[in-house]
């Protein structure tokens, strides 16, 4: 599954320290594992918090005196739930183990090594999801099951199950097309009985080959006969199925009344896209998922690859619109033209083909997919009486039994496109379940490329977003957001694309000191030009680790002639948590300079206040995940006035980003929010030109 802030694991810690809890929060989202947690400290909270929301997991330590891991147990057990258990322990051995299996916890994890915290809680969420997904499956295939059942009584399509030969099943319009009056005249009758003398041979030599679970063909041409023994040309479909638990096959057969020659013209001409001649996309897809199939069943290797012309619209621009069929037409012909005659192609969308390379290696894949790149970046393209220089990007995926799932096919080789576009395009990214580090190290190594390129060219730039006083405070308030400029023009790179990459390799306190000596210079210009402008800017932890920073803002502050006070510098708070001394420090040092330091994903944490006994933030910006639903959610509303009201009491000041919808702002503004921002009030733009008054 897909882990990340879209994604949130709402977790259970049963432990008596709140910075033990604490710190294992800290680094499950420091791996990037978004988490809601709660801490119950009673055996009753625990019990109010599994029936009010129910948890994804339960983290109790083994040595826990609040609620005891037997009482855990018998809490989680009374649920009915299908709710995970793991035991933090800090040593481990046989009888911990033991003992942690008969209470019937899933597992245990090491306190000390928060790697095996990670890994396990992954592979337990991983877990969870799968088999509540089954569960939605199979309550849908229930569902589905019924509904086709009525559809298939009431369609006019002659439609029949067949096992091993025998009629088990057939509709009305079936029994009709032959004479049948009730399926009680044909159950049990071999199909092969209402196939004409002289096509019963190929017929059963037919369904040999599907018993043995070989591919039906699209359509198979023949001649049926009635229950009076007339002939009738008909065409068949065959697909597998399920009725009543036994697995057999799905007959649909409809009266060939065209020439058959002429109908396989029109279904040919059916399966095709008309400006291309390739296959059109609903043929490819039905293509793929047989070649996937047959990947999860056999083991077997195919390959999927997507082709996608680079700088589209620059080319559409130089040709004109009335060329864009003209233009499609030439990358088809080019494709076709380099492709093998076992490839299958399509056009997969507006501008975007699709390549099948079945029983494809990950060798031979790399060599078809880079044999295409070169076919487009090494020739002239001819688009009626013009010459064009034209480029592609691929992005591929290497389908095996690892990755058996149409949807999971197209997702990656999507990725895989937009990853190569993102880095300038004429390039292949192809995801090999079997090779990830291989391909996933080149395709950093491109980014890191990238972000340094950006650094040294000063390609980064900055997006505005005013925050808006809920309660007529004077003055206008900003938050920077950082972007990288694309290939293109206009095109802008979004941060959670490359800060990642930029962490794993140490590149965070550069970016942050570019963010903050642009938001310094915008701001002394602004002041410069009569306007005074409070800015909010966000720094990572990488900040935190020397004073560079704050070298870096004194000599920009001395430089720019800006105003210290106008500079607020946001740290997330669970990074604050984690870097209490280094954060004290960093707030002290900017201190010196008017420049203060709010916190950002506020109440995320198991108890944000406490923090503010020991690090004194000068703004508080909500988590965003309390916004969401805010209208509808009695919860969030709560936990919005809670931090609201505690906040005023500090005497802090409170933000609410992520902003959607008049309903949020009406609970906002009664809460006693004092600042939100968000799309529904205005967009970032590069401009600041927000009427505040």
């Amino acid at each position: 599954m897909q882990f990340g802030k879209d994604t949130a694991l709402r977790l259970v810690i049963v432990d008596d320290s709140v910075e033990a809890a604490e710190a294992i929060v800290s680094g499950l989202r420091n791996s990037g594992i978004a988490v809601r947690p709660s801490r119950p400290e009673s055996e009753d909270d625990l019990r109010a918090l599994i029936a009010q929301q129910p948890p994804d997991l339960v983290l109790a330590a083994r040595s826990a005196h609040t609620v005891p891991l037997e009482k855990v147990m018998q809490v989680v057990d009374a649920t009915g739930k299908d709710l995970p258990v793991l035991v933090l322990i800090n040593q481990l051995d046989d009888s911990r183990l033991l003992q942690a299996m008969q209470l019937g916890a899933r597992g245990v994890v090491l306190r000390e090594h928060m790697d095996h915290v990670q890994s396990t809680v992954r592979a337990e969420w991983s877990d969870l999801e799968a088999r509540r997904a089954l569960r939605r499956l199979e309550a849908q295939v229930r569902e589905t099951e019924r509904r086709c059942d009525a559809l298939i009584d009431s369609s006019r399509d002659p439609i029949a199950y067949i096992h091993e030969g025998m009629h088990i099943r057939a509709n009305p319009a079936y029994l009709e097309i032959f004479g049948f009056e009730l399926f009680e005249d044909i159950e049990g009758m071999s199909l092969l009985d209402l196939i004409a003398p002289q096509h019963v041979s190929n017929f059963k030599q037919l369904l040999k080959q599907l018993s043995k679970g070989e591919p039906p063909p699209p359509r198979y041409d023949t001649q049926a006969r009635a229950l009076d023994g007339s002939l009738f040309p008909a065409v068949m479909e065959f697909t597998a199925a399920s009725y009543e638990g036994e697995n057999c096959l799905q007959v649909v057969l409809r009266r060939q009344e065209l020439d058959p020659e002429l109908a396989r013209e029109v279904e040919e001409l059916r399966q095709r896209d008309q400006v291309t001649g390739l296959l059109n996309r609903a043929t490819f897809l039905r293509a793929l998922e047989d070649t996937v199939a047959d990947a999860a069943q056999n083991a077997s290797h195919h390959a999927l690859l997507l082709v996608e012309p680079d700088h589209y619209t620059r080319l559409m621009q130089d040709i004109g619109l009335d060329a864009a069929d003209e233009l499609i037409s030439g990358f088809a012909a080019r494709l076709r033209s380099t492709l093998g005659p076992d490839d299958v192609a399509a056009r997969f969308s507006e501008h975007q083909f699709a390549v099948l390379s079945r029983n494809s290696d990950h060798v031979g894949t790399t060599a078809l997919a880079e044999k295409l790149r070169s076919a487009f970046s090494d020739e002239v393209l001819e688009i009626g009486n013009r010459s064009l220089t034209a480029t592609v990007s691929i992005g591929g995926v290497q389908i095996g039994e690892k990755i058996a799932s149409v949807t999971a096919v197209l997702a990656k080789a999507s990725q895989g496109v937009q990853s190569t576009i993102g880095v300038g395009g004429n390039r292949v990214e192809l995801f090999d379940p079997g090779a990830v580090d291989r391909a996933e190290e080149a395709r950093i190594e491109a980014w890191v490329a990238r972000i340094r390129d950006a650094l040294d060219g000063d390609r980064f730039l900055m997006n505005f977003q005013p925050l808006i006083s809920l309660h007529g405070a004077p003055g206008e308030m900003y938050e920077a957001y950082l972007r990288m400029q694309g290939d293109e023009p206009g095109e802008l790179v979004q941060p959670l694309t490359f800060l990642q990459i930029a962490e794993e390799h140490g590149l965070l306190w550069e970016i942050d000191r570019w963010v903050v000596g642009k938001a310094i210079q915008v701001i002394g210009d602004r002041q410069r030009s009569g306007k005074r402008t409070t800015m909010l800017v966000k720094i990572t932890q990488a900040s935190l680790q020397d004073d560079s920073l704050l070298r870096h803002i004194e000599e920009k502050l001395a430089k720019h002639g800006t105003d210290g006070s106008l500079l607020v510098l946001q740290l997330p708070e669970a990074k604050v948590f984690t870097n209490l001394r280094a954060a004290q420090e960093f707030q002290t040092g900017v201190a010196k300079f008017g420049i203060r330091v709010g916190l950002e994903q506020f109440g995320a944490g198991l108890n944000s206040f406490q923090l503010l006994s020991h690090f004194d933030a000068a703004l508080l910006k909500i988590d965003r995940g309390f916004m969401q639903d805010l209208p509808t959610s009695p919860d969030h509303q709560q936990r919005i006035r809670e931090i609201a009201d505690k906040a005023h009491e500090l005497g802090k000041q409170t933000i609410a980003e992520f902003v959607q919808d008049a309903g949020s702002m009406t609970i906002l503004f009664s809460a006693g929010i004092d600042y939100a921002q968000g799309h529904f009030l205005a967009a970032a733009s590069p401009d600041m030109d927000y009427e505040f008054e």
